[in-house]
């Protein structure tokens, strides 16, 4: 049941080590290729922060690029990116694997207004980089940078995000700036799948247990009653029948 197949050769998890060019190379471009070559047709996202990683992905067949780091830790994958002509997704991101953890403050208690306002920074940049606005989705993060309690604010809020997100475009060549269209309307991706903070409010520290597939499915439907367009998870078949009812109560 599902419509894009992400595929990634990085762990982006807390803590994770970061891998060599190369090796991610290795892990992510033959299976976009053999997955063409097979024959599927859907789309394939290449999940990666590295701008060559998804060029020759994208070679190779993928469709997507989705940058956990919206654009922030290759300066070259917005250009990528707009010279590809392909959609990017563009998570709310602060830090590193190594960092994130760190970063997880938000003073003025607004989870959501603060991930909008720093969406809007790297939806601005890939405007200016040449990504067309309707190439753009945005994704606030869950889990990223984020504690428990943070992670379900920013899912009580995701519907807020796409209008409290206001790109700007830059400056034209009279030195004015060029406000970029408002936000309501770009896909919004929700990944909450197996999340940690499930696990915290279970009581559940393992990822692959029963007991996260069910928290799985209660904040995926949350995500879509929020306005989530696409909704990534890893348990496609139970989760496909949680969204296709979630969809049929709050999409009439």
């Amino acid at each position: 049941g599902a419509d894009i197949i992400d595929v990634g050769g990085q762990s982006t998890r807390p803590n994770a080590e970061i891998n060599p060019v190369e090796e991610e190379l290795e892990r992510v471009v033959p299976v976009v290729r053999a997955a063409r070559e097979a024959g599927v047709t859907v789309c394939i996202s290449v999940d990666t922060f590295r701008a060559e990683v998804a060029r020759k992905a994208v070679e190779a067949g993928a469709s997507m690029i989705n940058d956990v780091t919206g654009g922030l830790m290759d300066p070259e994958m917005l250009a990528t990116a707009a010279e590809l002509q392909v959609p990017i997704c563009l998570m709310h991101y602060r830090g590193d694997p190594k960092t994130m953890v760190g970063l997880a403050n938000y003073p003025s208690g607004d989870v959501a207004g603060q991930v909008a306002r720093e969406l809007s920074e790297r939806c601005a940049a890939a405007l200016r980089a040449g990504v067309h606005r309707w190439n753009i989705v945005l994704d606030p993060g869950v889990g990223f940078a984020k504690s428990a309690s943070h992670s379900l604010d920013v899912l009580r809020g995701s519907r807020s995000l796409t209008r409290l997100c206001r790109p700007w475009s830059g400056y034209g060549d009279d030195g004015y700036q060029v406000p970029g269209l408002p936000a309501e309307g770009f896909g919004l991706l929700v990944g909450a799948s197996r999340k940690s903070f499930i696990g915290e409010i279970l009581g559940e520290k393992d990822a692959k247990s029963q007991r996260r597939l069910w928290g799985t499915a209660a904040a995926s439907s949350a995500a879509v009653e929020q306005g989530a367009c696409i909704v990534r998870v890893h348990d496609v078949s139970e989760m496909a029948d949680v969204l296709r009812i979630s969809d049929a109560i709050y999409r009439r």
